[in-house]
C-alpha cells in the first residue's frame, strides 16, 4: 500500500480531506479579511462568513477525494482548482471581488492541463472545441445581456471565472454550473428577503453561488 493510497484512497481519505478543507477554508477567510486591502484599511474580525467558508472548504476537499481519490493526477489537478475556488469564494463573500490574480491564472491552468493531455474532463479534440467555444460565447453573451442593466449587473470576475470553468470542465458542465448557481442564488435571495435580512434593492454577489455550482458539477455531476 503506497502513502498516496493510504491517505487519499482509503476509508479515511474523505475525512482527512474534510479536516484539511476546514483548515484551508479558515485560512482563506483570514486571507480575505486582509487581502485585497479593504478601503477602510481594517481587518474584518471573525464573523458568520468564517464558518461558511470553512464548511464549503470541508465539503469541497472531501468531495474531491471521493471523486478523484483513486487517481493521483486528476486529484492533483482538480485539487488545485478547488483550492483556488475556495479562496475566491472567501474573497467574494467578504469584498464582492474575484481577484484577477487568481481568475486569470486559472484560465492558463485549464489550458495547460488540456495541452498536457491531463484533463480529467476533456478527452477528445471535439470536447475541447466545444469547451473553448462555450468558454468564449457564454461569458460574452452574459456580458452583452447585462449591458442594459448598467455597470455591476454582472461582475467581470464572474465572467473570467466562467472561462476557466469551461476550459477545464467542458461546455456542458459550464452551462450546468451557471444554471445551478443562478437557482441557488434565487432561492437564497428569496429566503433572505422573506426573513427581512436584505431588501429587493440589496446587492448580493453572484460569485459565491457560481462557485458552489461549479463545485457541484466538477465533483458530483457525472457525464458531460
Amino acid at each position: 500500500m503506497t502513502i498516496f493510497t493510504l491517505w487519499f484512497d482509503g476509508d479515511f481519505g474523505p475525512l482527512i480531506a474534510a479536516v484539511l478543507g476546514v483548515a484551508w477554508g479558515l485560512a482563506s477567510d483570514r486571507l480575505a479579511a486582509r487581502w485585497p486591502v479593504h478601503e477602510d484599511g481594517l481587518v474584518r474580525p471573525i464573523d458568520w462568513r468564517t464558518p461558511v467558508v470553512a464548511l464549503v472548504g470541508a465539503a469541497a476537499f472531501a468531495g474531491t477525494v471521493l471523486r478523484f481519490g483513486a487517481t493521483p493526477v486528476p486529484l492533483a489537478i482538480v485539487g488545485l482548482y478547488v483550492a483556488a475556488l475556495i479562496v475566491l469564494f472567501a474573497t467574494d463573500i467578504d469584498q464582492r471581488l474575484l481577484p484577477d490574480v487568481i481568475t486569470l491564472p486559472l484560465i492558463a491552468f485549464a489550458l495547460l492541463v488540456y495541452v498536457a493531455g491531463a484533463s480529467p474532463f476533456l478527452v477528445t479534440v471535439e470536447d475541447f472545441a466545444w469547451a473553448a467555444g462555450a468558454a468564449i460565447l457564454v461569458p460574452l453573451g452574459l456580458f452583452l445581456l447585462a449591458i442594459p442593466f448598467g455597470q455591476g449587473a454582472i461582475g467581470q470576475g464572474d465572467l473570467k471565472l466562467l472561462v476557466s470553468v469551461g476550459l477545464l470542465a467542458g461546455s456542458g458542465k459550464l452551462v450546468y454550473a451557471l444554471i445551478a448557481g443562478a437557482l441557488l442564488a434565487g432561492v437564497t435571495v428569496a429566503i433572505l428577503v422573506f426573513i427581512r435580512r436584505i431588501s429587493l434593492r440589496s446587492f448580493v454577489p453572484y460569485g459565491p453561488f457560481l462557485i458552489v455550482g461549479t463545485l457541484w458539477v466538477i465533483l458530483g455531476l457525472q457525464g458531460p
